[in-house]
């Protein structure tokens, strides 16, 4: 009977993922408080909605006396979810807590429907995860392949959304004259409501006066997103040298425009993106301890840095 080996899903890399996604959506709970979160927006009504779907949010579930209270409890699971403990425990909240703040907050934006996706994707990673905290190394025994499976099919479900996500983002700008002619980031950077803060505005202005800045700040952008939509076809190599260039962008993104939670959002997504299934990001260094330890001859064989499930 012929074998197929599956790659086991639960290393820290995605643990990192899951920590990503909690802390972006602790700090929306954290720093804004009920009056801010929940408020009535124009021909929509009062927030939250409570309709349909979303009346299974947690906010749905008290009175609007008691949304401190609910607030506050949803920040303590965010905290137990962030802190990687039992992770087969904590992400069915997790997911619950990211899906209550995306329906029932009067102004979410990408990045807690961003979330909510992720998140719930990798709930079905985290319910056949073993460890006791979801920085421990790959678990070694008492994994089922079905687990594996689950999980595998999960990561590659977000892996799918992440370059559906980035190629969308570049492909919906392109119709438009601002970012076709390359001045589409002047606007945006010195728009009161969503551009630059006071200190950073001079500086990125001095840039953007000169044709080519204003040119590469825009275009720039679209490069990387196209990039990153394409990364499932590009060789690992190409993946890691990405990496760094899509947590820039994004962080770049949350300073000049404070959009944190997405940039929050947008790195846990690119984890899942552009690292190999089952990432522990301590393997290298444990693999050159291992080897720089290790007694030479013939029998010295190299431990693979990712063990593997038989189906």
């Amino acid at each position: 009977m012929r074998q197929r080996t599956i790659s086991l899903p639960w290393g820290a890399g995605y643990g990192l993922a899951r920590t990503l996604l909690a802390l972006g959506t602790l700090g929306t709970l954290a720093f804004s408080d009920s009056a801010t979160l929940f408020r009535e927006v124009a021909t929509v009504g009062q927030y939250p909605l409570c309709r349909g779907v979303t009346g299974a949010g947690a906010f749905c579930l008290v009175s609007p006396d008691h949304y401190e209270t609910m607030r506050w409890a949803c920040c303590l699971v965010l905290v137990i979810a962030a802190s990687g403990w039992r992770p087969r425990f904590t992400a069915v909240p997790h997911a619950y807590v990211a899906f209550s703040v995306f329906t029932g907050i009067s102004i979410p934006d990408g990045g807690d429907q961003i979330t909510w996706i992720l998140a719930l994707l990798l709930a079905l990673v985290a319910l056949g995860d073993p460890r006791r905290w979801h920085w421990q190394p790959q678990p070694t025994e008492g994994t089922r392949p079905t687990w594996a499976l689950v999980g595998i099919s999960a990561v590659t479900m977000a892996r799918i959304q992440m370059s559906v996500l980035y190629f969308q983002a570049c492909v919906a700008k392109l119709p438009h004259a601002e970012w076709a002619d390359g001045s589409a980031l002047y606007y945006w950077i010195n728009n009161y409501a969503f551009g630059a803060p006071d200190w950073l505005r001079p500086a990125l202005n001095t840039v953007m006066d000169t044709p080519v800045g204003v040119a590469a700040l825009t275009w720039g952008p679209l490069v990387v997103e196209i990039a990153l939509a394409a990364a499932l076809l590009m060789p690992q190599k190409v993946r890691w040298a990405l990496l760094p260039v899509g947590v820039l962008f994004h962080l770049g993104i949350a300073v000049v425009m404070g959009l944190w939670s997405f940039a929050f959002a947008m790195c846990a997504g690119l984890l899942l993106l552009l690292t190999p299934y089952g990432h522990d990001p301590r393997l290298p260094r444990i693999r050159r301890k291992q080897i720089r330890h290790a007694e030479p001859g013939p029998a010295t064989s190299e431990k693979p840095l990712e063990e593997a499930v038989h189906a």
